[in-house]
């Protein structure tokens, strides 16, 4: 992928960036101390400030001298603490809706749980209520992380700003396997060892939220464009958001907002190429809305480009590709996704797609196969109560050339548990025919009251509790959601309001099997009797 110099997008001060970089070098290669490097940077930067987007084109110009990720990673947390005094806090008033606006926002609401978190480790233990702050932290692995190095880091790469995003991807690993450590230790009743957990978990996410404000946004609201922060708002709302609702507003211009825009900005007097070219293809019917209909011959049969696609949104499992060249170019948009997923990543050298510590595992596997030493290889994991199969497989063209590889991730943990043979048609759910009846059936049978303890969808659970107290100790067999039941200050909101079909929906079951599980229950305590 041919990469944008980043003094394209980025003012800045060549001299001081200079200065920067040699005492950066200098500290890194260890010629000189912390204390005198502090020194250095004082007496250098006298009366002088830098910008985040200075020092983080400091660090592209490392990269350029040889250090490797791991060397500069060591020493990153030193370097960016030794220049903290001196780096500008840039202000920016964002719209609401902005991607970096909703980053800040997400780290508002991660700084404020954790200060909750600090707080009530001062108390008593309730393991209920740190299991619902981790229910909470844990979505800053799947949401706000992996929005940042799905969406944003790619982006940045194709600016060239590919090195610091690369080592702090290192961090936000330090971050995320801390969280789920903890989360497990907690999980499994390892209180001593979770409590002393929490420091470090602290600490760790304090400072990656640190180091995106200080450094990693006010750079990229730097070099990426209004309507490239515009475009990015699909893929984020497709991952999702740590702690905060969807955003509204900032979203992709539509075309006659954009037409309207460039004729009111410079960039109409300069054209806009890709503008052009759209209406050109448009005009003799190229452009990508065109074809959806017509048949293509593929290898075994003829598809229209609605039927390939509706193929790869409906195959059980999660594929990718990369060709020839290392470059992402292709993932299946399919509801059985393992790893989140977004278009950012499409045109992403596949090396930025990993974190430094499995990049070596990568390269091993594409070398293996372009050399044609291998052409498979598989591997697998439990993740979340799920056993998850990856198998990788070296794409080759009828020459045997070597055209990319192609990766596959299934959840597997079903097939694992097949016994026996299955061979009639057995349906895992009902038909929808034979659904409307037995709900007419159940709806017959709530008329005829048939139901012994007067429970319908209607019911509040507080005043089942109130008669049958034994239920609130029931509930949370059912299901581990049930166990905010258990928490005083929970349970004081939820039976109050909580109606029955609002507990079935929140458990996942059907409203007719709550009440009808309750009913047994019930009916089992008074037969003790």
């Amino acid at each position: 992928m041919e990469k944008v110099n980043m003094k394209d997008y980025l003012n800045i001060n060549f001299e001081l960036i200079d200065k920067m970089t040699e005492i950066k070098k200098n500290y890194i290669e260890g010629t000189v101390d912390i204390e005198t490097t502090r020194n250095l940077i004082r007496e250098t930067f006298k009366g002088k400030k830098i910008t985040p987007a200075e020092f983080a084109y400091s660090e592209q110009k490392i990269k350029d001298l040889g250090f490797d990720d791991a060397t500069v990673h060591d020493k990153m947390n030193d370097v960016l603490d030794l220049f903290d005094e001196i780096i500008i806090r840039e202000e920016s008033d964002l719209p609401e809706g902005h991607p970096i606006k909703t980053y800040l926002k997400e780290n508002e609401a991660g700084k404020k749980l954790i200060a909750e978190m600090k707080e009530e480790a001062n108390k008593k233990f309730i393991k209920n209520k740190w299991l619902e702050y981790y229910d909470k932290l844990y979505t800053f692995n799947l949401t706000h992380l992996a929005r940042k190095q799905h969406q944003l880091f790619s982006l940045l790469e194709t600016k060239g700003f590919d090195r610091p995003s690369r080592i702090m991807w290192t961090f936000d690993n330090a971050v995320r396997d801390n969280i789920s450590e903890a989360r497990k230790l907690l999980q499994e009743d390892k209180i001593d060892e979770f409590l002393k957990k929490q420091e470090i978990v602290w600490e760790l996410t304090l400072d990656i939220m640190h180091k995106e404000e200080e450094i990693l946004y006010p750079t990229s609201l730097k070099m990426i464009t209004e309507e490239e922060f515009r475009n990015m708002r699909n893929g984020d709302d497709e991952i999702g958001y740590f702690l905060i609702e969807k955003p509204e507003g900032f979203l992709p211009l539509k075309k006659e907002e954009k037409l309207e825009k460039i004729a009111n900005t410079e960039a109409a007097q300069t054209g806009n190429f890709m503008s052009d070219l759209a209406g050109l293809l448009s005009k003799y019917n190229m452009n990508g809305n065109s074809g959806k209909s017509d048949v293509l011959d593929v290898k075994q049969g003829k598809l229209t480009l609605e039927q390939i696609n509706l193929i790869f949104q409906h195959m059980p499992v999660d594929l990718s590709f990369v060709d020839e060249n290392e470059i992402v170019k292709f993932y299946t948009d399919t509801k059985h996704r393992i790893f989140p997923r977004s278009a950012g990543v499409i045109g992403r050298d596949v090396k930025n797609c990993h974190p430094r510590e499995s990049v070596s595992s990568v390269l091993e596997i594409i070398e293996a196969f372009r050399s044609g030493e291998q052409n498979e290889v598989d591997f697998w994991l439990e993740m979340n109560g799920k056993f998850i199969y990856i198998y990788y497989v070296a794409v080759r063209d009828e020459n045997g050339k070597f055209k990319g590889v192609l990766e596959m991730m299934q959840d597997v943990t079903r097939i694992r548990g097949l016994e026996g043979k299955r061979t009639l048609v057995t349906w895992e759910r009902p038909k929808k025919s034979d659904i409307k009846a037995e709900e007419s059936k159940n709806s017959e049978k709530n008329d005829q009251k048939e139901n012994p303890y007067g429970l319908t969808e209607n019911t509040v659970i507080g005043e089942i509790i109130d008669k049958y107290p034994y239920i609130k100790e029931f509930m949370p067999t059912l299901s581990p959601t049930y166990k905010k039941l258990l928490d005083p200050i929970q349970y004081m909101i939820m039976s109050k309001v909580a109606t029955l079909d609002m507990i079935a929906m929140r458990g996942g079951f059907p409203v007719e099997e709550i009440i009808e599980k309750i009913s047994e229950k019930i009916k089992s305590e008074e037969n003790k009797k």
